[in-house]
């Protein structure tokens, strides 16, 4: 029997596509991220679920698009301001992946619901250390309206200190605990870094400004947040060799979402920020590492969802499952392999409250390179050409009909689906 892979699943919080410096960032340096991307593959064509956190989250979690699992839009810790409910009888990563001797790990933030029955240690995750709700006002107190979320198993406390160096330490610890198990492990990050407040240590603000003194300030502390949530990986990754796990490691790393371009985010020349159904609101930074597996130095345009990661993760596993979803195993294309995935539909949407969307949803369907999007519930659908128009410029609906109908009868199909799952609690 081969030997299974330890997991190591590390998912960013609003990471701009842009803003890696192998990417280009522009002031920018994530030496970690790089040499991740170096050792083994970078994935320039990774797509999150939707254009914001939870829906992305959920979709993760379950290789499911997000709304069939009842997380079309944000989870808030406001009812009146709440887009989803993680449904219940939802099979999770983890809980397949436990099912099949995996210890099943997770520090950080994951904003899929305050629920009893939604909390990650009923739905899948042997050990949970971090944060339930979805956004801190500040990165020292870790509050949310002044309530605390931050968790150790079911247990409330109060650590002193930056989430980001919090969940850094508490995935060693956990890597560390598993040094002499037998079984292997699935370990999952969440950061809740770069996300909103933009709020890096000082020391790290001042070794941006001091290396970049004409750069703008806004995006400076953008930076020394980034860096300084490389920093970490960086540490989690150092934890993994001195265990001697690495080399029986399967790494990834993404973010939930694109950059937000007015707290200092870069996407690079992509359309669109956070909370858009452009590419620069989708499309993420993404890695993969897995010694003798993965060929180092590789880079892959395959199309690919955080959904997938569900199938290609359990496969490599050698962890089966007989529930359906919507993922597709990306194993072939993370050994080097060809793969035609053109042919299916992918799907994004978006559910918000507000004058923007007043309830309702933004959505987006892809298949080959045609995308059909409306950004905002109350605009037209745009239909668009990837492959000759990567930057979403020409609006293709009066010269392409048929593939507007095309589409538009695919996004139909895709919503009617989806109409079956509730995304409120019942009462």
């Amino acid at each position: 029997m081969a030997i299974r892979p330890n997991i190591l699943l590390i998912l960013a919080d609003d990471h701009g596509y842009g803003d890696l410096s192998i990417h280009g960032g522009p002031a920018l340096r994530t030496p970690r991220l790089d040499g991740l991307c170096s050792e083994g593959m970078r994935l320039t064509r990774c797509y999150a679920n939707s254009s914001v956190c939870s829906p992305s989250r959920a979709a993760l979690m379950t290789g499911c698009f997000p709304d069939r699992v009842g997380v079309p839009g944000v989870i808030r810790t406001h009812a009146d301001d709440n887009w989803g409910y993680f449904r219940p009888d939802a099979i999770t990563l983890p809980q397949v992946l436990r099912a099949h001797g995996y210890r099943t790990l997770m520090s950080g933030k994951w904003h899929l619901g305050l629920e009893p029955e939604n909390h990650p240690c009923r739905r899948g995750f042997d050990q949970f250390r971090g944060f339930l709700g979805d956004m801190m006002d500040d990165y020292l107190t870790h509050r949310r309206h002044g309530i605390n979320y931050m968790r150790s198993g079911e247990q409330e406390i109060d650590p002193a200190g930056h989430a980001t160096d919090l969940f850094t330490d508490w995935a060693i610890a956990m890597i560390r605990a598993q040094a002499n198990s037998p079984d292997p492990f699935f370990c999952y990050l969440a950061y809740n870094a770069p996300h909103t407040p933009i709020q890096p240590p000082e020391e790290w603000i001042e070794r941006a400004r001091e290396r970049e003194p004409n750069a703008d300030d806004q995006r400076i502390r953008y930076v020394a947040l980034v860096e300084h949530m490389d920093h970490g990986i960086g540490r989690v990754l150092d934890a993994l060799s001195a265990t001697g796990a690495a080399g029986r490691t399967l790494v990834i790393y993404t973010s939930d979402n694109g950059g937000q371009l007015d707290a200092g985010a870069w996407n690079g020349d992509l359309r669109g920020s956070k909370g858009d159904m452009y590419e620069g609101g989708i499309r993420v930074p993404a890695c993969v590492r897995w010694p003798g597996e993965v060929p180092a130095g590789a880079v892959s345009e395959q199309v690919l969802l955080l959904s997938d990661l569900f199938r290609t993760l359990c496969e490599a596993a050698g962890a089966p499952f007989d529930h359906p979803i919507d993922g597709a195993s990306l194993l072939p294309t993370f050994r080097g392999e060809r793969q035609d995935l053109s042919g299916r539909l992918l799907y994004w949407l978006r559910r918000e409250g507000g004058p923007e969307f007043a309830g309702l949803a933004q959505h987006a369907v892809r298949r080959g390179d045609l995308k059909l999007l409306h950004n905002c519930p109350f605009e037209p659908l745009q239909l668009f050409d990837l492959a000759a128009d990567p930057l979403e410029t020409t609006d293709l609906t009066s010269s392409n009909r048929a593939s507007w109908r095309e589409l538009q009868r695919d996004l139909q199909d895709a919503i009617l689906q989806a109409g079956r799952v509730p995304w409120q609690r019942p009462t």
